[in-house]
Parts: C-alpha cells; sequence; structure tokens
C-alpha cells in the first residue's frame, strides 16, 4: 500500500470549528479573532487576564544536528503533544511559523509529518495569517524612512557609510545579498551600499518573539540601532520616529495564533526566528500564554541542541523567566548512521557499527542539555527500515549516558505511538528535578560569552576574534550592552563551523566573521564562518514541484 504524503494526510484531517479548540484551553469565543474556520488570533484582552494563573510544565524539544536523512522534530514535538494528550494530561504546543524561503527551497514547511501535523497544512507553510508579512513590511518602513530622512536634509546627521539597517524578504534571494541602491540620479537620493537579509533574520522578528506586550514591542523597536553618525554615536529607530507606525502594522501579528494538530489537539504557532541565523524559538507572548491554559506546553527550538537550545536557554529562557523541566532531544537510527560515515542511498541496509560510531553525535548534546541543569529524555523518531539491533544500540548508548531512549511511532500512528515518552515526559517534567541555569553570567564580557558557548557546547579549542572585532565588542560594552546575551549564527549541520564535519569533531576553531548589534531585541549577534542570512535557493528547489492540481489543491508542499 502506497504511503500518503503528508500534504494527503493533512487533506483529509477531520478539522474542528477553531471556537471548540479554544474552549478546550478555556477560550471564549469572544477572545478569538478568527481567520476563516481553523484558525484564530487570541485577543489581548484574555492574553492579560490569565496572567496571574500558576505556570504549567514546559517541555523543550530538540535534536541532533540535521542530516538529509531527516530527524523529525516538529513532528514529535506535535506528536509528543498529542501523546500527552492521549494519555489523559491536559497539553497544548507551541511552535514556529513557517518562512516561505526554506519551503520553496529546499527544507519544506514546519507543520509535523505523517500523522502528527498541525493543521491547516497548507496555510500554515504559506500565507498563513499574515505575520510574515507585516514583519517584512514593518522592517521596510523603517528602511525607507532611513533613506527619506537622508534625503530630505539628514537632521540626524547619518554617516551614509554606516548605515546599518538592512532590507528583508520573505525567500531565498542570493542576488540581494549585497546590492546598490538609490542608482539612477539625484531624485532618487544618494547611491549607497546596501542588501537583504531573509525575514527570518529581521531584528524585528526576534523582537515580535521576546516582547511581552505592544508596549514593550514599540519600546524595543525604538531601540534598534539603524545607523551611525559622523560622530560614531549610534541612531536608534525612534530618532527616525519610524516605531509608532511599526508598532501600527505589527499590532495583529502580536496576537499568538491558535490553530489544532490531526487529533484536534490545541496548538500555538506564532513567530518564527531562524536559529542558525536568529535565536530559533517560538514567541514569549504565545508560550507564556500557553503556560496558562495547560499543565504541559511542549515547545520546540530549531536546528540541533547546539543551536536551537542554547538560544533557547540563554537567550529566550533568562529574557522571559522561563525554566524548562524536560528536554526531549529527537533523533533517528539512519542520522546515526549518517553520523557515523553511512551514505544516504545506503541507509536502509543494517548497519549497527555505523549507529554506535555516530551516538557520538547524540552523546554531546546529552551532555550540552544536562550542563543547563535540565533532565534529558531521548526520542528516538521510528522509520521502517530501522531494526531491532540498531534501536538496542541507540537505546544502550542513551543508558550509558545517564539518560532513556523510547522508541516512538507517532509519524505512522499519531499520539497512540509515543505515548510511552509521553508517560516518561510527564513523570520527569512533575519530579522537580530540573536546576535550570543559563550557562554564563549576565556580567561576563561579550568575547568571553562567545567564547564560552564556542568551547563549552562546540568543543572548539579557540575563537578566531580578529582585534577590530573585540574592539567592537568592547566599545558595545561601554556603551551599556555588556549584559546582552549572544546569538550565535553558525551552520547547523555540525557542532564546527565545517557543515562537512558531522558527528563529535574536535581539534576546530570558531572564527568569527562579524558581529552584529541587536539592540532593541537585546543580543549581539556573532556571525560565524560561512553562515549566510540571506540563503540562496538549491540548483533544484522545491518550488518547481509546487502547484495547483486540477481540484484546486495545493500539491508537492512538504
Amino acid at each position: 500500500m502506497a504511503v500518503k504524503s503528508d500534504i494527503e494526510i493533512a487533506r483529509e484531517a477531520q478539522k474542528r470549528p477553531i471556537q471548540e479548540i479554544g474552549e478546550k484551553l478555556g477560550i471564549g469565543t469572544d477572545a478569538l479573532l478568527p481567520y476563516g474556520h481553523d484558525k484564530a488570533k487570541i485577543s489581548q484582552s484574555f492574553i492579560d487576564s490569565v496572567k496571574d494563573r500558576p505556570n504549567g510544565k514546559l517541555i523543550l524539544v530538540t535534536a541532533i544536528n540535521p542530516t538529509p536523512a531527516g530527524e523529525g522534530k516538529t513532528t514529535t514535538t506535535v506528536g509528543l503533544g498529542d501523546g500527552l494528550n492521549k494519555i489523559g494530561k491536559k497539553a497544548m504546543i507551541c511552535i514556529r511559523e513557517a518562512s516561505l524561503g526554506p519551503n520553496f527551497g529546499m527544507k519544506g514547511g514546519a507543520a509535523g509529518g505523517g500523522y502528527a501535523q498541525v493543521v491547516p497544512m497548507e496555510e500554515m507553510n504559506l500565507h498563513f495569517t499574515g505575520d510574515f508579512h507585516a514583519i517584512t513590511s514593518a522592517h521596510n518602513l523603517l528602511s525607507a524612512m532611513i533613506d527619506n530622512h537622508i534625503y530630505w536634509g539628514n537632521e540626524q546627521d547619518i554617516d551614509l557609510r554606516r548605515v546599518v539597517w538592512r532590507r528583508v524578504l520573505d525567500m531565498n534571494d542570493r542576488a540581494l545579498r549585497d546590492i546598490v541602491t538609490s542608482l539612477g540620479g539625484v531624485a532618487n537620493g544618494f547611491p549607497r551600499q546596501a542588501g537583504f537579509d531573509i525575514t527570518v533574520a529581521s531584528e524585528v522578528m526576534a523582537i515580535l518573539c521576546l516582547a511581552t506586550d505592544l508596549a514593550d514591542l514599540q519600546k524595543r523597536l525604538g531601540d534598534m540601532i539603524v545607523a551611525y553618525r559622523r560622530d560614531r554615536s549610534p541612531v536608534y529607530a525612534r530618532d527616525i520616529k519610524a516605531d509608532g507606525a511599526m508598532t501600527v502594522l505589527l499590532k495583529d501579528a502580536m496576537q499568538p495564533n491558535l490553530v489544532q494538530t490531526l487529533e484536534n489537539n490545541p496548538a500555538f504557532v506564532h513567530g518564527g526566528p531562524f536559529a542558525n541565523i536568529a535565536h530559533g524559538c517560538n514567541s514569549v507572548i504565545a508560550t507564556k500564554t500557553a503556560l496558562k491554559l495547560a499543565d504541559y506546553v511542549v515547545t520546540e527550538a530549531g536546528f540541533g541542541a547546539d543551536l536551537g537550545a542554547e538560544k533557547f536557554m540563554n537567550i529566550k529562557c533568562r529574557k522571559a523567566g522561563l525554566a524548562p523541566d524536560c528536554v526531549v532531544l529527537v533523533a533517528t537510527v539512519r542520522a546515526m548512521k549518517m553520523n557515523g560515515g553511512v551514505a544516504k542511498a545506503d541507509l536502509g541496509s543494517e548497519n549497527v557499527d555505523a549507529v554506535k560510531k555516530g551516538c557520538a553525535n547524540l552523546g554531546r548534546h546529552i551532555e550540552n542539555v544536562k550542563s543547563f541543569g535540565v533532565p534529558v529524555v531521548v526520542a528516538i523518531n521510528h522509520f521502517i527500515t530501522d531494526t531491532d539491533a540498531e534501536v538496542a544500540a541507540v537505546k544502550e548508548f542513551v543508558a550509558g549516558q545517564g539518560a532513556e531512549a523510547f522508541l516512538c511511532k507517532h509519524w505512522a500512528d499519531g499520539g497512540a505511538g509515543i505515548t510511552e515518552l509521553a508517560t516518561r515526559v510527564a513523570e520527569v517534567a512533575d519530579s522537580g528535578v530540573s536546576e535550570f541555569a543559563p550557562i554564563y553570567p549576565d556580567d561576563m564580557p561579550l568575547a568571553e560569552k562567545i567564547e564560552t558557548i564556542a568551547k563549552k557546547i562546540y568543543r572548539a579549542d579557540a575563537v578566531g576574534m580578529d582585534q577590530k572585532i573585540r574592539d567592537q565588542l568592547k566599545a558595545w560594552e561601554d556603551q551599556g550592552y555588556g549584559k546582552l546575551p549572544v546569538c550565535m549564527a553558525k551552520t547547523q549541520y555540525s557542532f564546527s563551523t565545517d557543515p562537512g564535519q558531522r558527528g563529535a569533531p574536535t581539534g576546530f576553531d570558531v572564527p568569527v566573521r562579524e558581529v552584529r548589534l541587536s539592540a532593541g531585541a537585546g543580543f549581539v549577534v556573532a556571525i560565524c564562518g560561512e553562515i549566510m542570512t540571506m540563503p540562496g535557493l538549491p540548483r533544484v528547489p522545491s518550488a518547481e514541484a509546487i502547484k495547483l492540481n486540477a481540484d484546486g489543491d495545493v500539491e508537492g508542499l512538504f
């Protein structure tokens, strides 16, 4: 029998009206702002009304470094949420929204897979409720206002060579990485070098995901540094008087989106910064609201634990006053074999030795998560080619690391296929053994924070930062930004900055190419190695296979 595609499974979903999903959480119809029949935003007045309730348990789902073999982190997040509900717990999930760039590139969507999906899958992976468009518009409004300010006399004395605010687009387009604007004569302004990042790398995206309410949002937007004057003093977005209009554009985007899983369990889908070039977590307002509405909240952080989980702990939890009660680390037998040196074409054949060799990657992630004082449980996301001996090898390895691993079949069986993991995760979360703490203090110098992550999490020997970068970090400390956490922009495929180095590499340095101050979001970005903040499309982009069929349904999304 042919296996149905994710989009075919999603299309057959027996969705319930979004008002019924809201009722499960105690959200009245008057507090829902519907976008059609199957998705809605939550009103700010309702969010304010539940702020004094006690918090539920927070469960983070993270993963090993991604491989072409596939890991299924979002699928496991959705499956675990369904599994917890299946065993009688009141649980919901919080995940990120999908970016159009990877949807039409090569990564695919962000709604889960198989029978562990969030629906409506097509809308979630396309325009959804328009949040990303609002972020793109607000970001580029500021860009337009900066250039307009310069054109009409430059009252702030902006140095055209030191405009640091780039434009954004929610699409992979390498041609826009470095551009020249305002060509064509006096009427078009002053020519200068500029560029585009992808929307998920925008500081506006980070701010939306870290802000607690609209007032906090506007303050953070105003705090963004957009350029420097000739005397090297910073120019803020509020100096250009852009923060008010930007907040207006983001007013609705600030409110979490409520949808449902295939098993009609509630899910917040809100915000979407990438973890390799941004901080990789869904919004604080969605997570905090969910913790007031459910006894267990399952959320995820992007890519491997060296990126997403590290930033979840050191940035999101630090800034929002959150602490995870349990971490689920997703791995697959296929990925273990790939980390052990097996080619993708040969992953279907049993190779226990390669599994054992590849487990070094998993082991390092387990150690890293434990270093934050949080208990970790491993989810082995099942593939039909997995053999009993291979699964046993992973379980044996994990046991040797002082943790437990559970085989999970949620992709094929939904919540019923992950109840064993769900039961154990609930026990761990309820046990109160978590002693969460970030791995560096606020008052550590910025350069040392970068070195701490590189050495403790990546296991690098050293960090390569030239004197110009160190001087820049010191200057920001002198300006009062020294207590900010750091956000590492690094390849997701390896602990090192070389995407080809799988497993658990050692004997490498981490080169820091550039640092950027996100004063509104509240972190310093360290760009390491060859990482790009505007991705390009692959030789054969997914867009080539996406189309409407004769019935007007979308095909080719995954």
